[in-house]
């Protein structure tokens, strides 16, 4: 049964990492969007927030439709949203279609993440689950780490840079489809796909204790990814000279794998510990992006993207962790999206921000919004240890 059950989980985490990918390959193609099309590095942030608010509409309103319909269709649904931003993105002409590729991919991302994290959890055996929990995680992260590097890749060393990394996906998405069609669904009496109604997420009593501290990690840490997939490139390339589209992917890639070697610290501090501990680690990363924006130097900002990625990976896996174990099985898929909801708003406010404080340098911006999110996560990891010692 075991060794049946292992290939499943690991087919919905692939399926995950591959959607997920997909919501971060325009990342370092934001610059020739910029040069064919021409506009101002705040439409490079409002385009970046309209999938953050496509996540987020989702979640608030089907975030839990999972748990009456079952993870299948949910997730097939994802997927279809995915092609149809990888569609938008291949016609591209304009503002308009950037507009809805983002916001298709909003509404793919807002449909995997709790309910893929869910699914894969409800698909390993128990001996595995918490394999499972970091395997969910991990896809999460390490798919959009994957994103920016395939397409920096591609941007840098083909002569299709805006077409061939959406075709890629593309074929990605098609064998992930027929993945999750074999997969069995994990909900009991589940309900036709056309029964699902609108309903926000909503938080069960047992799991609102821990959910606010879990959900201020997931905030401040999907802050400082947000900073990286939306407005590092410019600054790689108006500040540092850097207009390498494979450095740039790369660079951008290392947050989100740092992200994932994170959490993988999880299980020996417990997941309680590690939200603080990766609050504090965060600090330290956003330090260093201070340091990197304040002096033009380049290593610091790397270095920015392994320690703050560390720092979002522990507290993410571990504010999963928390959550999911709390919430009763019903209504798991629910509450974790009403997590992730918080998180989005992380990737999403700050990002909005930075735009607007970016004339007349986007230097200054950046030094504003490190300042911010480590006062919040300060305060997150004092309010969290407080709650330990109490």
């Amino acid at each position: 049964m075991t060794g049946r059950r292992r290939p499943r989980y690991l087919g919905a985490a692939g399926a995950f990492a591959v959607c997920m990918a997909g919501t971060t390959l325009p990342t370092p193609l934001y610059g020739l969007y910029q040069e064919q099309i021409g506009f101002s590095e705040l439409m490079v942030t409002v385009v970046f927030a309209v999938y953050a608010l496509g996540v987020i509409g989702v979640l608030l309103l089907v975030g839990n439709v999972s748990d009456a319909v079952g993870r299948r269709p949910v997730l097939l649904c994802g997927l279809g949203c995915a092609a149809g931003a990888a569609v938008a993105f291949l016609a591209e002409q304009g503002l308009a279609l950037l507009f809805v590729g983002r916001l298709l991919s909003g509404f793919s991302a807002g449909l995997f993440t709790g309910t893929a994290t869910a699914y894969v959890l409800e698909l390993a055996p128990p001996d595995r689950r918490a394999r499972a929990g970091f395997a969910a995680t991990a896809a999460n992260m390490g798919g959009l780490g994957l994103g920016p590097l395939l397409s920096g890749l591609l941007a840098e060393y083909t002569s299709h840079p805006l077409t061939l990394p959406y075709l890629v996906h593309l074929a990605l998405l098609a064998v992930s489809f027929a993945v999750t069609w074999l997969l069995p669904e994990t909900v009991a009496g589940a309900r036709p796909l056309r029964t699902a109604r609108p309903r926000r997420p909503d938080l069960p009593p047992q799991v609102r204790g821990v959910f606010v501290p879990a959900g201020i990690a997931a905030f401040a840490g999907f802050s400082l990814l947000g900073v990286f997939t939306s407005v590092s490139p410019a600054f790689l390339a108006e500040d540092l000279d850097v207009h390498n589209h494979a450095a740039v992917g790369a660079i951008v890639c290392l947050a989100f794998f740092a992200s994932t070697a994170g959490q993988l610290l999880v299980p020996r501090l417990g997941a309680a510990r590690a939200i603080p501990l990766g609050c504090l680690v965060l600090i330290a990363g956003l330090g260093l992006l201070a340091l990197s924006l304040a002096t033009g130097t380049l290593t610091p900002l790397v270095l920015a993207a392994l320690v703050g990625g560390t720092g979002q990976g522990m507290g993410l896996r571990g504010a999963v962790g928390e959550v999911a174990g709390a919430a009763p099985a019903e209504q798991r898929g629910g509450v974790l999206s009403a997590l992730f909801v918080v998180a989005y708003f992380g990737i999403s406010i700050p990002v909005i921000g930075i735009g607007l404080l970016a004339r007349p340098r986007l230097t200054h911006a950046g030094l504003v919004f490190a300042a911010c999110m480590a006062a919040l996560a300060a305060a997150s990891g004092a309010y969290l240890l407080r709650r330990r010692v109490s």
